[in-house]
């Protein structure tokens, strides 16, 4: 596996920081350290109260046909298939990213051939109920057949693909732009995350199901996070059993993600749902099976108060 560029020993905290520890993050990993959960839970709640406002979740956006399959220029002869949902009043954009092999081969009709069970994917609704527009990205033209993004989540022309989306987003609305990631997909947002310029960059990053240890390609906490000066909150189920994903390595992704510049940082540890067939998909805890709507909640909670509004000039200085 080559050298990541700008990336510091696992071992090692980021500049500046304090290594993770119960008391660096007070009811955020109290968890992982043997202690109870109660101030974890009270967190999650507090952030899915926020959202709920009155306890009752927002109806479902049903209308299907207000989604519309889109395909952005990226690299020269490339261009990327975006399921491009956009809402009135919309807070942020958010490119919704899919774990697996992310070749989700969308057909101009919004049909896929793979991948409509994925979490972010079949959560996408719940995000527009919320007030985010919202934008589930598929491979790239060049990538339409296997292996898809297997390999090719951590290199420059993934980034340059992300890159080319996250303008032609801010163009389009003049909204923040945010990565959501899960499971594979957080390698994928937080390589682009880490490796592009600010200007080009994502507005916030979400990595929900974490990607916390790898051998065949970097696992998130190896990425240079200590250079990311944007909101980062992550996500994860108490009781993930995807061996790449064991939340006992939480502690070492929040270390390395420190404070840059004083930019908010969350871990919230979800609970309960169901858990079914491998532990590594969708259905399991992994996926936040039956607890869609309040993963959703606490997700976009943390956004409305973490997320800045872009300016005018920001959206005219971002590249063309």
């Amino acid at each position: 596996m080559p050298p990541l560029p700008r990336a510091i020993p696992s071992s090692s905290p980021a500049p500046g920081t304090r290594a993770a520890s119960p008391k660096a993050f007070p009811g955020r990993i109290a968890a992982l350290a043997g202690r109870p959960l109660a101030r974890c839970r009270r967190l999650a709640a507090g952030l899915m109260l926020a959202a709920l406002g009155a306890g009752l979740a927002p109806p479902l956006l049903a209308d299907e046909a207000a989604s519309r399959v889109v395909t952005i220029p990226t690299r020269p002869g490339v261009g990327e298939k975006i399921l491009y949902r956009t809402v009135p009043g919309a807070k942020a954009t958010l490119v919704l990213l899919a774990g697996g092999h992310g070749g989700l081969q969308l057909a101009d009709d919004g049909a896929m051939k793979w991948g409509s069970g994925n979490f972010l994917v079949r959560s996408r609704e719940r995000f527009a109920a919320r007030g985010f527009n919202v934008a589930v990205l598929d491979a790239p033209s060049d990538r339409q057949s296997w292996p898809f993004l297997e390999g090719f989540r951590q290199t420059p022309e993934h980034a340059a693909d992300v890159a080319a989306l996250i303008a032609w987003l801010r163009r389009d609305n003049g909204l923040p732009v945010w990565l959501v990631g899960t499971s594979r997909g957080t390698q994928s947002a937080a390589y682009a995350a880490t490796r592009l310029a600010p200007a080009q960059g994502p507005d916030g990053l979400v990595l929900t199901s974490t990607i916390l240890t790898d051998t065949r390609n970097w696992p998130v906490p190896s990425m240079a996070l200590d250079t990311l000066a944007i909101p980062v909150l992550v996500v994860h189920h108490r009781y993930d059993g995807c061996k790449l994903c064991n939340p006992a390595e939480l502690p070492r992704l929040m270390e390395r993600l420190g404070h840059p510049g004083g930019a908010p940082r969350e871990l919230v540890l979800m609970e309960s749902g169901t858990s079914q067939g491998d532990p590594c998909e969708a259905r399991a805890y992994h996926g936040f099976n039956g607890i869609e709507d309040e993963t959703v909640a606490a997700i976009a909670a943390w956004i409305d108060a973490n997320g800045a509004p872009r300016t005018k000039a920001e959206v005219s200085a971002s590249p063309r």
